[in-house]
């Protein structure tokens, strides 16, 4: 059983997405604010978060920041097309992913699959363990760590998953596209700056000078890639 919390001040909200997310494997929670959103979360075992960003008492930005002090919880932010500023804050605070009203039911139901697998494998210890090594990065992914020139590195579950794709597969360029397929299993439904938002934050952990990286490089025009000595 999967605790879903879904945080939004429009109750017809909160019911549409519990009859888009029906499923006898899911145990829906509901808030209003992102106060009574942070309660549910300390008191209880929450697997994903739906949550709006306009709220009143606390909005969905604020709510995401506190969240991330003490959980790596996936995080779908609920956006409006105007939002798009919003968006880009929501995912540099650590949300790991966006739906944008009105819903498309199936594009719901299939993000939140896609970050509950991502989380629930993070947490699972079903992969072989691997550790992956560039420079002074090193991934070790059985204990799910970061650490750089010894120092730990704390990522959202998304950032994870990229930068391992990413150090799996190094000195290959790959398109923003391309990253999108292969950590969320799907084509992107649309051309945002989702993934740049991702490789900004990653870049900010990892690196010394995000402005001048050393490991995670850009390719204008073509991509992202991970450089530097790998063992």
């Amino acid at each position: 059983m999967y605790n879903i919390l879904i945080c939004d001040d429009d109750q017809d909200i909160i019911n549409a997405l519990k009859i888009y997310l029906a499923d006898p494997n899911y145990n829906i929670f509901d808030a209003n604010n992102g106060f009574d959103a942070l309660e549910i979360i300390s008191s209880t075992e929450i697997h994903i978060v739906l949550m709006d960003i306009m709220m009143p008492n606390m909005d969905g930005i604020s709510a995401m920041i506190k969240i991330r002090e003490h959980s790596n919880v996936p995080v779908i932010l609920i956006t409006a097309k105007s939002e798009d500023s919003d968006k880009i804050l929501g995912l540099n605070v650590g949300a790991d992913d966006y739906i944008t009203k009105p819903f498309n039911p199936v594009e719901v139901a299939a993000r939140v699959r896609s970050q509950l697998r991502r989380y629930l494998q993070l947490g699972s210890g079903k992969i072989a363990p691997k550790v992956l090594t560039i420079g002074g990065i090193e991934l070790d992914d059985n204990a799910k760590t970061v650490t750089r020139d010894g120092q730990a590195v704390t990522l959202t579950p998304t950032e994870y998953e990229i930068l391992r794709f990413l150090m799996s597969n190094p000195g290959k360029v790959y398109s923003p596209r391309d990253i999108y397929k292969n950590i969320w299993k799907e084509n992107p439904m649309t051309t945002d700056n989702t993934i740049a938002v991702h490789i900004r934050h990653i870049r900010e952990k990892i690196e010394i000078n995000p402005a001048e990286p050393r490991y995670l490089k850009a390719v204008w025009g073509h991509g992202y890639v991970m450089e530097g000595e790998h063992k």
